[in-house]
């Protein structure tokens, strides 16, 4: 006989891939020991994120896979910086500095 669960309308976190989460975690205990735990959390302007996304994308397009200073992928460093920018829109709108901010509030 099996016990029985109700989670079947849960987040299936399973889903997630492991070895890219682990990743994730390695840049960000990378972070903590050069600047401090959860630093990020201070919070960051939207534009400096998402340009350091795009400076890692765009490495990783021309073909440097790996970043010079961590020795980790560019696209696991530009994973940290869109999760750190999607909590600053949800913990930090004040932050946002794009030029298209003033004209959502209209």
């Amino acid at each position: 006989m099996k016990g029985i669960k109700f989670d079947s309308d849960k987040t299936q976190v399973e889903l997630l891939d492991a070895e890219w989460l682990e990743g994730v975690g390695r840049i960000l205990t990378f972070g903590a020991q050069k600047y401090a735990a959860d630093n990020w959390r201070n919070g960051l302007s939207y534009r400096r994120l998402i340009g350091d996304c795009f400076r890692h994308t765009f490495a990783f397009a021309r073909g440097e896979t790996v970043d010079s200073e961590t020795g980790e992928s560019h696209l696991l460093h530009a994973s940290c910086c869109l999760m750190f920018l999607y909590w600053m829109t949800l913990h930090k709108p004040e932050l946002n500095d794009f030029y298209w901010n003033d004209k959502a509030n209209d």
